[in-house]
């Protein structure tokens, strides 16, 4: 079972093909969105649910509620914009999306992230402590050589992301589980 994170950066408009793409490496998908990302989805939500066979998920449920998702196998987040890796490396778990990615490092669970930045995002100091940070806390993120490459502000090509890293990435941690 691969948990399949998006936050909003222009990529997550991509996840159907993304979805389909780790179903074809023989994946069960649940697909989790930060809330401005399922804003974004919202239109297409209906249709990922029906893709993947589970609810979206963008929001904690209410306590006693029952999860409605099987336990995860693999984790992956992509893309990961500034926001969501500076919070999980800080374990600040307001979003439903970080909070389950949080907890995930204590249950031991394989996770990879992408980061979908641009190039003045990283020169705050936060951000490549955060990288350090969720590395050393066992997250496989792909960011840099091998990984992806941030671009000047307002240069970014969606379309460029480099999903295949991710899905190689959870590909390879799933076989080492």
């Amino acid at each position: 079972m691969l948990y399949l994170f998006g936050s909003a950066a222009p990529p997550v408009f991509d996840v159907a093909s993304v979805i389909r793409d780790a179903q074809a490496r023989d994946f069960d998908v649940c697909l989790g969105l930060t809330p401005a990302a399922a804003r974004w989805l919202a239109p297409q939500i209906t249709e990922l649910e029906q893709l993947t066979g589970h609810p979206v998920r963008s929001e904690y449920k209410m306590p006693g509620e029952p999860d409605v998702w099987p336990q995860a196998d693999v984790i992956a987040v992509a893309p990961a914009i500034f926001n969501t890796i500076n919070a999980w490396a800080l374990g600040i778990t307001r979003d439903f999306v970080v909070g389950v990615v949080a907890e995930g490092i204590g249950k031991n669970i394989p996770m990879v992230t992408m980061p979908c930045v641009n190039a003045a995002y990283v020169q705050h100091r936060q951000f490549e402590r955060s990288i350090a940070e969720l590395r050393d806390m066992g997250v496989r993120v792909l960011y840099g050589e091998n990984g992806f490459v941030p671009n000047q502000p307002g240069q970014g090509k969606p379309k460029e992301y480099p999903w295949h890293l991710v899905l190689d990435a959870v590909q390879d941690v799933a076989d080492r589980t």
